[in-house]
């Protein structure tokens, strides 16, 4: 079997791709010799080309979730409201985007439900809803009417639809699932940049005073360089107090416990402002 014969071997078969590809190069010396003299290129280069033919490529539309403190991607997306560009049309807002596996579903229903009654929360501390899933937006708009009609509540966010691969590029379809959207959850900054990100399986319902609460702790960091502690504001340690960054040296950290109420230098607390 010749040199190309064995690539195309290893091409179909994509299993242990660098062991093949060093087994080959072993057997094949001479010929990768020869073909190096051949296209005047050193044997370092050649075995290099061979590697980039044999290694899989992204496939387009792949997971490609945005991480924490990424811009989040440039979307033209097709709305409930009409068309929208993120994360241009999100600037000097707070942004809670979040996708549901399909329109008419239970779990969804008491999602949109319960995102709908929390709303005046999230306008109050600045914050805009997105929904998304890949259903056309004609579903989208049935299932709103259909929510208003059995249970008499207004869906007032926009809801995204979504193509195939839309959802993917910001890894909201889990390759487990088939073409539905997990359950995923991006709260945005009013810089469009990604502050934090929720996955939840499809038969589990979110909280949404969790994401309520996420919101409002990002703020409250922001606003004052703090952290904020576990349950916060209900925490089994210090209440609705906020913790002070560790300090990261040795002065500081001797003024810590005189400064503030601390556990020890390196566990020191507030009061919110």
């Amino acid at each position: 079997m010749g040199i190309n014969e064995k690539l195309q071997e290893i091409i179909d078969s994509q299993a242990d791709v660098v062991k093949k590809v060093v087994a080959l190069v072993g057997e094949s010396i001479e010929e990768l010799k020869a073909r190096a003299k051949v296209e005047k290129k050193s044997l370092e280069e050649v075995v290099e080309e061979i590697i980039k033919t044999v290694t899989p490529k992204k496939k387009e539309g792949a997971m490609g979730m945005p991480l924490l403190g990424d811009k989040f991607p440039t979307l033209e997306v097709q709305t409930t409201h009409g068309p929208m560009k993120l994360p241009d049309d999100l600037k000097g807002k707070w942004t809670v985007l979040f996708s549901h596996p399909a329109d008419f579903t239970p779990v969804c229903t008491t999602e949109f439900v319960s995102f709908q009654k929390h709303k005046e929360q999230f306008d109050a501390i600045n914050t805009q809803l997105i929904g998304l899933s890949i259903d056309q937006v004609f579903s989208h708009i049935k299932w709103v009417e259909w929510i208003k009609e059995k249970f008499d509540v207004d869906i007032e966010f926009p809801i995204i639809a979504a193509t195939d691969t839309l959802a993917a590029q910001i890894g909201m379809v889990h390759p487990n699932k088939g073409t539905n959207t997990v359950r995923a959850v991006f709260i945005i900054d009013p810089e469009g940049v990604v502050r934090t990100i929720l996955y939840y399986p499809q038969e589990i319902g979110r909280n949404i005073d969790e994401i309520v609460r996420a919101v409002k702790a990002l703020q409250k960091s922001d606003a004052e360089g703090v952290a904020t502690p576990a349950n916060w504001p209900e925490n089994e340690l210090i209440g609705d107090k906020v913790i002070i960054p560790p300090a990261t040296d040795c002065e500081t950290a001797k003024k810590r416990t005189q400064e503030y109420e601390c556990f020890d230098w390196w566990f020191c607390y507030k009061e919110s402002k």
